[in-house]
């Protein structure tokens, strides 16, 4: 990827060294099975934030002086468990250096590494997911670490709230917690249900996004758009809460596939990112 820093930031914000905020590029897609496209994704919100303000007009506060470091994009292997255990070793190595973590895919599948090396590092791990499908499956194509299986291994060694659910298959049914599910029809009508998924969480929260969780009107540019997702106003109330009220340790924004008649969701994708950083930096 040809972008020198995050952004287009000053390079004094952009050294290892002494950034707080680490950004992995993860342009695999393997294993999708419909639209194709994912691994387009980081280098489009790469070139999508450098053409963002980057002062915040909600926090009046410019998040890149705390230290963003962009990675080289991750050299991914094809085979999906490979590739997971190659994303686990890049993630635990930044927070070795006590790093936040942050990682762009990519297809969902590369989430399955963050959330293990997550779970290592951090005690009693919450894991936030906002997707319009589950993707408990067991496995799927002969692997477990399929996009449609990126959360089952969090649904059984953490605890996992889903947010915005709206599609599953028939057998991901058994691995899902209700009381843990906030489905798209009950809350896209509803005020107040943000503080209803904070309080089902504990103190550290890995936060996976599936950008196909908003609606395909604000974000047509994802492999597998559903109808009826969130939007933008009330997503940001609860990331907002989020970082106001626990510790989002690390985060991924993921199947970001990129459409040239649909620019605006590169930028979506762009800005959500700097919110999510600036609501955990400047509290």
């Amino acid at each position: 990827m040809s972008n020198k820093t995050y952004a287009g930031i000053p390079e004094e914000y952009s050294g290892y060294k002494n950034a707080k905020v680490v950004i992995l590029p993860v342009p695999y897609d393997g294993t999708s099975t419909w639209g194709k496209g994912a691994d387009k994704g980081p280098q489009a919100f790469l070139d999508a934030s450098e053409n963002m303000e980057i002062y915040d007009l909600e926090s009046d506060t410019e998040v890149h002086k705390h230290g963003i470091w962009l990675s080289q994009a991750l050299n991914c292997d094809k085979n999906p468990e490979i590739m997971a255990q190659q994303v686990k070793a890049k993630a635990k190595k930044f927070y070795e250096d006590n790093k936040l973590f942050t990682m762009i895919g990519g297809e969902h599948s590369v989430s399955i590494g963050a959330i293990m090396a997550s779970a290592e590092k951090f005690e009693n791990l919450s894991v936030l997911q906002l997707d319009a499908h589950s993707d408990l499956r067991a496995e799927y194509e002969g692997t477990a670490y399929n996009h449609a299986c990126a959360l089952h291994w969090a649904s059984k060694n953490t605890n996992l709230v889903q947010v915005g659910i709206r599609s599953m298959a028939i057998e991901e049914k058994e691995f899902v917690k209700k009381e843990n599910v906030f489905f798209a029809e009950d809350i896209a009508n509803r005020n107040n249900w943000q503080q209803e998924v904070i309080d089902k969480l504990g103190e550290n929260v890995y936060l996976t996004i599936d950008l196909d969780y908003f609606d395909p009107s604000i974000l047509p540019a994802t492999g597998t758009p559903e109808p009826g997702g969130l939007t933008w106003y009330p997503s940001l109330e609860l990331l907002k809460k989020l970082a106001q009220q626990k510790k989002i340790i690390g985060f991924d924004i993921v199947e970001l596939a990129p459409d040239t008649a649909h620019p605006a969701s590169n930028f979506l994708a762009a800005k959500l990112y700097y919110k999510i950083l600036t609501y955990i930096l400047e509290k």
